[in-house]
């Protein structure tokens, strides 16, 4: 599946040494402003060559959109994003053609389809979540519009955790860190595994304010089970957890749940969500990102032919996923609430009288 979302849906294209990648976006209200700029900064954050913790492969990631926009505002027809390649270096990849990477999609693309784009990975690669990125700032504005609030960050790099979540610090840090005394030492983590020719895995923490209780379609599109979904959907991520996640599991009922006063929850073990519908509290997600499994160091694999072989990788690749896969994280959290929106806003009879009257 290339698309994304029921009523909110995304489709993305392109692969990473193609010509282009992009996405269509159908299901956005007639009359969000879209902003071009806001959309441009979004996708700045996930752009490779910024610094010496991602990829050194240039490119401007300049969003231009094609259709579904007239005069600043949608005209409720699907929404056409595309990003156009600039500084593939294909012949990185000739070596390989004919190789599966260890922890890479070659085998399984290969078993799947018979055939397979071997520059960067083709469809595979990471690059493709620069449309995601794009298709994510358009759902936040519309989030905007009912004081939904989507913030993340770096959390955990190599076992270096945070202490404290300060999102507005992960705006100004190189590598969105929550906790400025621990960027340093998540820093070095990065560039240690990227002198050695290795990589490094890390974890993002994900926050949801200001959303009201109902969002969620029980019981088969439940609000955890689609957010853990689309945080399972994004390369190299392994594991979600929300609330207390793996934690809870370590528990006692008397210690995880969530005792009620007239206030509210007094606690949000749960993460904001019950029987996959928003409590109202905030919605806390961990995501966990493999290291990298592009690493300089020689490997064994298997080629086409089904023969051992050992190999060296070429190219420019991320020491550490996890930390532009922050921003792709935060897409996804807030193109699956925009579907959830959209969802919720026909579930009932009142709602429905509000819309037509």
């Amino acid at each position: 599946m290339n698309s994304f979302g029921v009523k909110f849906r995304v489709t993305t294209f392109g692969e990473s040494h193609g010509s282009a990648i992009g996405c269509v976006i159908d299901g956005v209200p007639a009359g969000l402003e879209i902003d071009e700029e806001y959309i441009q900064s979004e996708v700045d954050k996930r752009k490779p060559g910024l610094t010496k913790f991602a990829t050194q492969r240039k490119e401007s990631d300049s969003v231009q959109i094609f259709s579904g926009v007239f005069e600043g505002l949608s005209t409720g027809a699907p929404i056409t994003l595309a990003i156009f390649n600039e500084n593939q270096k294909s012949n990185d990849y000739e070596n390989i053609k004919s190789l599966f990477r260890p922890s890479h999609a070659d085998f399984t693309y290969f078993k799947k389809y018979g055939i397979r784009d071997y520059r960067g990975g083709g469809r595979s690669s990471a690059r493709e979540t620069a449309a995601r990125t794009a298709a994510g700032a358009i759902a936040k504005k519309l989030l905007e519009k009912f004081g939904i609030k989507v913030q993340s960050g770096v959390f955990a790099i190599g076992g270096v955790e945070a202490e404290s979540l300060d999102f507005e610090y992960a705006k100004t840090s190189e590598i969105f860190a929550l906790d400025r005394l621990k960027e340093e030492a998540q820093k070095a983590a990065v560039l240690n595994a990227k002198e050695a020719g290795d990589s490094v895995g890390g974890c993002i923490f994900v926050k949801i304010s200001n959303i009201r209780a109902g969002f969620g379609e029980p019981l088969y599109n439940k609000l955890d089970g689609a957010l853990a979904g689309a945080m399972m959907g994004i390369n190299g991520v392994k594991a979600v957890e929300i609330g207390e996640g793996v934690n809870a599991s370590k528990l006692k009922g008397s210690e995880n749940n969530d005792q009620m006063d007239k206030t509210g929850f007094m606690s949000n073990h749960a993460g904001g969500i019950l029987g996959g519908i928003s409590t109202g509290a905030d919605i806390d997600i961990k995501v966990h990102f493999k290291p990298t499994p592009s690493i300089f160091l020689k490997q064994r694999t298997q080629n086409e032919q089904n023969e051992s072989v050992e190999f060296s990788l070429k190219g420019r690749h991320d020491p550490c996923i996890a930390v532009r896969g922050s921003v792709v994280a935060n897409a996804m959290a807030a193109l699956t609430l925009a579907d959830m929106l959209l969802l919720n806003a026909s579930c009932t009879m009142d709602n429905l009288k509000k819309i037509y009257g």
